[in-house]
């Protein structure tokens, strides 16, 4: 399966440890599509449907769902825990995406 940044994929997250994020769950996947063609390794955020507002999570909406990109929980993951995919981020999501990840991890 080819993976493409700023995919949505249905990822099986477990076995966690503590506060990580559980279950399989949808999520984004953050690393550029030059890693994600070479390496057996992506970088995904877990995407929620209950959460507050809070300055490290952004809203997105997929059809009639909406939910939250926790990027406070950014993780690497092996390709094989992907399940499947289920779709990308706009354009306006993707914007906002870079742009609380610049301020969290780069600024």
């Amino acid at each position: 399966m080819e993976i493409k940044q700023y995919q949505l994929v249905v990822v099986n997250l477990d076995p966690t440890i503590g506060n990580e994020m559980k279950k399989t769950r949808p999520c984004v996947v953050i690393s550029p599509d030059e890693m994600n063609r070479f390496l057996q390794t992506i970088v995904i955020a877990p995407v929620t449907s209950a959460s507050k507002s809070y300055p490290t999570r952004i809203s997105i909406k997929q059809g009639k769902t909406k939910g939250w990109v926790v990027l406070d929980q950014i993780r690497t993951i092996d390709r094989r825990r992907i399940v499947k995919a289920v779709g990308s981020l706009n354009t306006k999501e993707i914007i906002k995406l870079k742009g609380v990840m610049k301020e969290t991890y780069v600024d």
